[in-house]
């Protein structure tokens, strides 16, 4: 019985078992091409034919030591990078244009070059000048580094077999082109034909290479999600134009914890680093006001402080507007409905506002209980106190469920001078940090204790 054929789109990397003029999937003409299996050469035709060489196996008792480890001196970026950069790691850093991913990942660079790595900077969207231009706006004219404008991937890794460099930036892969593959830069079979070429050589030569990738607008990195697989670490940086901070977040490391965040302010002289996050985002916390809750949050594994902003009014519209900023807008849907359904506090013909302040983004449901706190304040133009933090989760029957590791949270509001919270009974609290604890088992409660109505 005849093998069956794999034909792939260089467009979009879809897959299909014929070959056909134009992709169903994306639609685009004499894109499809045979995909050879490594196993179709004459080794493959008889069942005992011996591949390859025999890979060495090991048992899970062996003992390794941990891979050593380079700081660049940036404590927010070493510690999302789970303690400093590895040896032979492959890093991507996805980000929306102008968010200061250049600037932050120079920056790096001259950071690790003034620690004693040989660091080399390759630029395929600007040029040398350009680069220079900005270093000596922050800086950085000293630092030394070593600079390359170029896009072809064959010329660059000559250069770099030839440098022998400990750090290499790649700024950005969807501008580089390799000669081997017959597609345009930018493309899905490029992105995914560079980024396995330059994770192989960071493999294979013990060079950190970290590349930046350009996002989609639905902020997702462009290219094909298997480059997401490739590399060791996934890095994005967020922020609003609005706000100065910009956040540093880790969805994938295999060296460090998973969604650890470092915090920046973007300033005049670049980007500056937050120590304390939580006094700054609420820095700008006037009086109390209604709608105006504190959350305190878990990002990997630093407890911060964030506002909770919601405005309800009522709407001359049929259909009432729902706007979110900074946090899920399908999980304000929810909060909304319980509200209603297990409270009896309808919603119905008012327009609900909700932000997250400082330009912070919000996905852990602990932030449930300070989203219908926040909510029930605007509607019912009730101040919460200002020594006051929220957290909690909140299930479809109206139900608090306890959230993990209450007590950093406490202890990251004692720090900032709160004296009491509301959180959920059954969490583990130790002492309470101090503060005055109130622990609601059900949304009734929740509503009925802090509201004043049932």
């Amino acid at each position: 019985m005849a093998k069956q054929k794999t034909f792939l789109c260089s467009a979009c990397g879809a897959s299909s078992t014929k070959w056909s003029g134009r992709c169903e999937a994306c639609g685009e003409w004499n894109t499809i091409s045979e995909e050879k299996p490594l196993s179709s050469g004459p080794a493959s035709k008889s069942l005992g034919a011996r591949r390859g060489h025999a890979v060495p196996l090991t048992d899970l008792s062996a003992e390794e030591a941990p891979p050593p480890r380079a700081t660049a001196g940036m404590d927010e970026l070493d510690r999302v990078l789970g303690g400093g950069l590895v040896s032979g790691s492959a890093i991507l850093v996805g980000g929306d244009p102008g968010i200061g991913k250049s600037t932050l990942l120079l920056q790096a660079a001259a950071a690790f070059a003034r620690q004693g790595l040989k660091t080399v900077y390759v630029s395929g969207e600007e040029a040398s000048a350009q680069i220079r231009m900005r270093a000596r706006r922050l800086g950085l004219a000293d630092a030394p580094v070593r600079l390359a404008a170029e896009t072809n991937l064959r010329d660059i890794l000559t250069t770099l077999e030839a440098e022998k460099p400990q750090l290499v930036i790649i700024d950005s892969i969807q501008t580089m082109w390799a000669d081997n593959v017959d597609s345009a830069p930018g493309s899905v079979t490029q992105v995914r034909a560079t980024a396995h070429e330059l994770t192989t050589f960071a493999k294979r030569n013990n060079v950190s290479v970290i590349m930046v990738g350009h996002v989609t607008k639905d902020g997702q990195i462009a290219g094909p999600r298997v480059v997401e697989h490739m590399v060791d670490t996934v890095l994005y940086f967020e922020g609003e134009r609005g706000h100065q901070f910009r956040i540093l977040r880790a969805v994938k490391n295999r060296f460090g914890p998973a969604d650890e965040i470092g915090v920046f302010e973007m300033t005049g002289a670049g980007l500056a680093e937050v120590t304390n996050p939580s006094a700054l985002f609420l820095s700008e916390r006037g009086q109390p006001s209604a709608g105006s809750v504190v959350f305190a949050g878990i990002e990997g594994t630093r407890p911060v402080l964030v506002e909770f902003q919601a405005l309800v009014a009522p709407s001359p519209l049929s259909q009432p507007r729902r706007t979110v900023v900074g946090w899920d807008g399908g999980r304000l849907a929810m909060i909304l409905a319980v509200l209603e359904a297990r409270c009896g506090i309808p919603f119905a013909g008012l327009d609900v506002y909700l932000n997250v302040a400082g330009g912070m983004k919000i996905g852990e449901p602990a932030a449930d209980l300070a989203v219908a706190a926040a909510l029930l304040s605007a509607r019912e133009d009730a101040p919460l106190p200002a020594d006051t933090v929220v957290f909690g989760e909140i299930s479809l029957s109206g139900a608090l469920r306890p959230t993990p590791q209450t007590e950093n949270r406490l202890k990251e509001a004692r720090k900032l001078g709160f004296t009491a919270a509301i959180a959920p009974a059954g969490g583990k609290t130790g002492s309470g940090g101090g503060l005055s604890l109130t622990r609601p088992t059900d949304l009734i409660g929740f509503v009925g204790e802090v509201f004043g109505a049932g």
